[in-house]
């Protein structure tokens, strides 16, 4: 196509740029069922395979409402994860935000979150996985906190059946706050402290040890908490036979050193990958065994390719040989030492479209054609997606405070920039963000295309969004969205120029609105040029400028005043 006639959210006439997720994949044939084709939930009890209930079998150990989180969503969902469905929610929700006045001149950037499309990104995620699995062999998918660490956020997968994949005790806490609980929580980290130990072996969450010195660590508290005495209270499951304290999985990640992908930052699985024990290293193979073979209760295998720019070829490799060293341990045990295996995230993100490409389903279906017997029933499995599941379900919309040239370039002047987006503002080349513009009412630009830089408010000259980006001619008052941004992004503020935090708002339509709308401003109701029938919700408020001042030591003030 021609440049004017060149993708209006990327700018790019040739399609996809370099890197894409899709470039070098085996392809997989599909069996003939569709990719939305409803199958039944999947289930697990993180505790291990024997204790883990059929499919629609009552969940084991969870009597609350509030503790969800691997057992079945709470409610059907039809809704396209992506594609013209999402688009059309997403261009309805920018009207309503408008007229509701969610940004505006005194509030001129907020963020916006797609709760249908996140909903169905999980029920995507549940029938992938659901249609390659034997009928009873437990899953428990759990979602990477890092890539979006808002409560709202991790309250919403767990009532739609998906855990936490924490790193932090930070993120051990946001989990718990949303409702996660203990049995469907996973504890990753390179740098896991004694306590940190401590906590989770306490609380019963599964850990993943990175290194054979934190394994020394968990011999010592494995052996001070098994002879420990334990509350009357205590759930029966929770006990050993004896009385005693029942471990919660304990795990060990590994490296098998098969490359990185096209992003360095990213890939884990690199011979000099700072995550897990590397296993191509002379005699680290031989110690992971031995190292399994002396614990009984170091019962799982975990590992993590890489996530956005690796190929599904090399995160199923990755797969494949960690599945074949459980194989190796198991043998060499005599039983089955190990019955899990955690094949952590990674799923890569098609940032030039509204499709997410490749989908769960295909990544799925080739773990399925490559490693078989990894869904046999023999092995528990679990998940650690997280940008995969919520980048293209998130935007942020801002408004254009001024237009400008500059050595012929038209410049839009709007209020995000480096402050939500890092990641694309320091390396655009290998985060660029679609962008869509829209006019002072929140309707798509129409006028005509060409060249234009849009620029954010940080105070140096790289806050740029896009770079001569062919976009329909903004003028001031009009509103850009910044798409794909429901990971990484706005949830991890960059506070440079002590610029505040943006709020960031959940939004539904009327035929999936289950309760009322939570946001007090005017309605759209009697606006006929406005959407009717979207609904908000506080996730996160703004930051105000005091809570700016009280961020930055303002009670401190006198501190150095020596």
């Amino acid at each position: 196509m021609t440049e004017r006639e060149a993708d209006p959210y990327t700018g790019d006439p040739t399609g996809r740029p370099s890197g894409h997720p899709d470039e070098n994949l085996s392809e997989y044939p599909t069996d003939g069922r569709a990719e939305g084709t409803r199958v039944p939930a999947d289930t697990m009890d993180p505790q291990g395979p024997g204790n883990a209930p059929g499919p629609g079998a009552a969940e084991p150990r969870v009597t609350a409402a509030d503790e969800r989180g691997g057992g079945p969503p709470r409610r059907p969902v039809r809704a396209a994860a992506d594609g013209p469905a999402s688009a059309a929610r997403r261009d309805t929700a920018v009207r309503a935000a408008v007229a509701r006045g969610l940004v505006s001149a005194q509030e001129p950037i907020v963020a916006l979150l797609d709760v249908v499309g996140i909903r169905a990104g999980v029920r995507d995620l549940r029938n992938a996985f659901a249609e390659v699995v034997a009928p009873g062999a437990p899953v428990l998918h759990t979602f990477a906190v890092k890539a979006a660490p808002l409560v709202a956020v991790l309250r919403l997968l767990r009532d739609e059946g998906v855990g936490a994949e924490v790193a932090s005790p930070g993120e051990l806490a946001l989990a718990r706050a949303a409702g996660v609980t203990a049995r469907h929580t996973v504890l990753d980290s390179p740098a896991k402290t004694e306590a940190e130990l401590r906590e989770a072996l306490t609380l019963g969450i599964a850990v993943n040890a990175d290194n054979f010195q934190e394994l020394a660590r968990l011999d010592a508290l494995v052996a001070t908490l098994t002879g420990t005495t334990i509350a009357a209270d205590t759930p029966e499951a929770d006990r050993e036979p004896g009385g005693a304290r029942r471990l919660p999985p304990l795990g060990l990640r590994v490296n098998p050193q098969i490359g990185g992908g096209s992003i360095d930052a990213l890939s884990t699985a690199t011979p000099t990958s700072k995550f897990g024990v590397a296993l191509k290293d002379p005699g680290a193979r031989e110690r992971v065994v031995r190292a399994f073979l002396a614990r009984p209760w170091l019962t799982r295998l975990h590992t993590h390719t890489g996530s956005q720019g690796v190929p599904l070829a090399l995160m199923v490799q990755g797969v494949a040989e960690t599945y074949a060293l459980a194989e190796e341990i198991n043998t060499r045990a005599g039983h089955r030492r190990i019955d899990t295996i955690d094949i952590g995230g990674g799923l890569p993100v098609d940032f030039t479209s509204d499709t997410q490409t490749p989908t769960f389903a295909r990544y799925a279906r080739l773990l399925a054609r490559e490693v078989p017997e990894l869904f046999d029933g023999r092995y528990g499995l679990v998940t650690e997606f997280g940008r995969s599941l919520l980048a293209k379900h998130g935007f942020v919309l801002a408004r254009v405070e001024y237009t400008k040239s500059a050595g012929g370039r038209r410049i839009a002047v709007t209020h995000a920039g480096a402050q939500i987006a890092a990641r694309t503002v320091y390396a655009p080349a290998q985060w660029p963000l679609r962008i869509a513009a829209y006019d002072e009412r929140g309707r798509p630009r129409t006028t005509p295309v060409e060249p234009q830089d849009i620029a954010g408010p940080a105070c140096f000259a790289g806050d740029l969004l896009a770079e001569g980006r062919p976009l329909p001619r903004l003028a001031p008052g009009d509103h850009i969205a910044a798409l794909d941004t429901g990971a990484y992004y706005f949830a991890h503020h960059y506070a440079y120029n002590s610029l505040a935090r943006p709020a960031v708002h959940g939004f539904l339509t009327d035929s999936d609105r289950t309760g009322p709308d939570r946001i007090t401003g005017p309605s759209d109701a009697d606006d006929d040029a406005s959407p009717l029938g979207v609904s908000f919700a506080t996730v996160r408020p703004a930051q105000t400028i005091a809570e700016v001042v009280a961020e930055a030591g303002g009670a401190h003030a006198k501190a150095l005043d020596f």
